[in-house]
């Protein structure tokens, strides 16, 4: 009996091994983003994610609201979604923030008190296995990943081993069979928050086609933090299945399938496999091409653009800043950058919660409001969302700082080449001018800096100490070496391009409509009438919110605003963001 204990722990200590193995080469390999602790953000930014941390803190969100689920009808059909939602956005926004979050505790508190006796929340699972508990337990491991990575407390961390025993290993053999074939699913049914809509053999199926991959990442989470061979063979099972769904003919949820996306990207840093990355590139892209809005948000299910969805955003723009990770492609960066500042940077609220929007593009060439805010999920994910924002403003690699967005900010890097504080100001996206004070520096030998320098960029210019500097431009980054010291200013001048472009959705493309860009920024048009406009208008800008078509009366700003309360269902605002030749 000895002999055999010892060959089960030589076995787990042998694969735990081989799983920190990988997991550190992928690391090492790529650019890692900057850790919370070590930022602190000013700017929109900060203003946006200290609102919807304030958000998150309303009475809506108090433990009481959220043990037991009172807060919407359909919410009690999704057990762990709304705990795990909200724990999870104040957990990820609190270290963003250096903020400590003033019910988390509580929550955590709760859980015992509020689980089954298998330990998880809603019914135990006998014959049927439902699709919307599952999804809801992918937050809910999530967030007590998070909260675990974060806080150490072992407690926390035997919730999530009582998830992974009671709820995640029995249903082994069961994803295996998940409902796949597109006459299978209901179609054109579901609202905003989903609701079990059939059954199909022991699965009770949601309308958020595919949301059974949403508890697909949750699990692979829990595996990186608590590795077995009883779980991969549950992870390799969801994965495979995952695979094999057509997302496009099943009308599967984009937030399902872009979760699931993240998930592979999550396993594929942990197993190194380039299939798994391969296919993260080819789910993401087909999402770009077919299911995204002109403002870069989302058709709710592929093939249904009926409103778009915040918890979706967030995916795309974690996904698509993840792919620029592995792959180096900038163009995967620009869709970030897209992403952040047309999608979430209209979807935000003047409350700090996150709303619905239609689908401009298929069927409609203007932006409206479709619902002022779905707390029940997309306020907690944009908490998600705005946190990860913050960390992806720097990266870090083997003797190099990538500067991938500007924003103002202090931030201190621990390099290969030493210690380095750097304080940032900027006012992108609306000029071209990026400070970057060197407030101290360890740095002893040289380190490369890396400035993102997107598309929309021109005649850019590098100064250390009002010296113009040589830089070399590659994969999308201008990049400086030296050896920084305390006092260093070193300044980014660009120029950024003022353009009509063509419609982003190559599925739904009119050839014969265009955007104005300035910059990242898309540009809209508030009237009620069609204006006359060409092509080749030349956009000139007045202000940070207003631009004007040269020659004409036509004023544009961006969708992109800053909790402005106008953008909502009650006001009447509408921009036009596709424009047609007048002649």
């Amino acid at each position: 009996m000895m002999f055999i204990k010892k060959c089960i722990i030589s076995s787990i200590l042998l694969s735990f091994c081989f799983f920190t193995g990988v997991n550190a080469q992928i690391k090492k390999q790529v650019p890692r983003p900057v850790n919370f602790a070590d930022i602190k953000v000013g700017g929109d930014l900060s203003v946006r994610a200290t609102r919807n941390f304030e958000r998150l803190h309303d009475d809506i969100y108090k433990p009481e609201n959220v043990f037991p689920l009172v807060v919407s009808p359909n919410s009690a059909s999704w057990p762990g979604d709304y705990e795990g939602r909200i724990i999870m956005g104040l957990v990820l926004e609190g270290q963003a923030l250096h903020s400590e979050p003033k019910y988390l505790q509580q929550m955590i508190d709760l859980i015992p008190s509020k689980v089954n006796s298998k330990g998880y929340l809603g019914p135990i699972m006998k014959d049927s296995v439902m699709e919307q508990q599952l999804s809801g337990h992918g937050w809910f491991l999530r967030a007590l990943c998070e909260y675990y990575t974060w806080k150490k407390d072992p407690k926390v961390k035997g919730y999530i081993q009582n998830i992974i025993q009671n709820l995640v290993i029995p249903t082994t053999g069961a994803h295996r069979v998940y409902p796949i074939r597109p006459e299978e699913r209901l179609k054109a049914v579901g609202g905003m928050s989903g609701s079990t809509q059939n059954t199909i053999g022991k699965w009770m199926l949601s309308s958020d086609i595919g949301c059974d991959f949403i508890f697909m990442d949750g699990v692979i989470q829990a595996y990186e933090l608590c590795p077995s061979k009883k779980l991969k063979a549950v992870v390799d099972e969801m994965v495979n299945r995952f695979l094999e769904m057509d997302i496009v003919k099943i009308q599967a949820q984009t937030h399902a399938s872009l979760t699931a996306t993240r998930g592979l990207l999550r396993y594929y840093a942990i197993t190194g496999s380039p299939r798994l990355l391969q296919q993260a590139k080819a789910r993401y892209d087909l999402y770009r091409k077919v299911a995204m809005t002109e403002n870069f948000e989302n058709f709710n299910w592929f093939d249904r653009p009926e409103w778009t969805e915040p918890c979706a955003i967030v995916d795309s723009y974690m996904v698509a800043t993840q792919l620029w990770e592995y792959t180096q492609d900038p163009s995967y960066l620009e869709d970030a950058q897209h992403i952040y500042y047309n999608a979430l940077g209209h979807a935000q609220r003047a409350n700090g919660g996150f709303g619905c929007d239609n689908c401009p593009g298929p069927h409609a060439d203007i932006l409206k409001v479709h619902a002022d805010e779905a707390y029940w999920c997309c306020t907690m994910r944009g908490g998600e969302g705005l946190a990860k924002a913050i960390s992806y403003s720097y990266f870090l690699a083997p003797g190099a700082i990538y500067v991938s967005n500007f924003n103002s900010s202090l931030v201190s890097l621990k390099t290969t080449s030493g210690n380095l504080t750097l304080q940032q100001e900027s006012g992108y996206p609306f000029d071209g001018v990026v400070k970057l004070n060197v407030v101290k520096s360890g740095v002893k030998k040289p380190i490369a800096i890396k400035f993102f320098s997107p598309s929309w960029t021109a005649n850019p210019k590098l100064t250390i100490n009002q010296h113009p500097v040589a830089f070399k431009k590659d994969k999308g980054f201008l990049t400086i070496s030296y050896i920084p010291k305390d006092g260093d200013k070193i300044v980014l001048t660009f120029d950024q391009k003022a353009e009509a472009k063509s419609m982003i959705n190559e599925k739904y493309n009119h050839p014969e409509l265009y955007s104005f860009y300035y910059g990242p920024l898309l540009l809209g048009y508030e009237g009620n009438d069609i204006p006359a406009t060409a092509k080749n208008d030349q956009v000139v800008k007045i202000s940070d919110s207003e631009f004007i078509l040269k020659g004409k009366s036509v004023r544009l700003s961006p969708v992109c605003h800053l909790l402005n309360a106008n953008v909502s269902s009650g006001s009447g605002y509408q921009k036009r963001i596709l424009f047609k030749e007048s002649r």
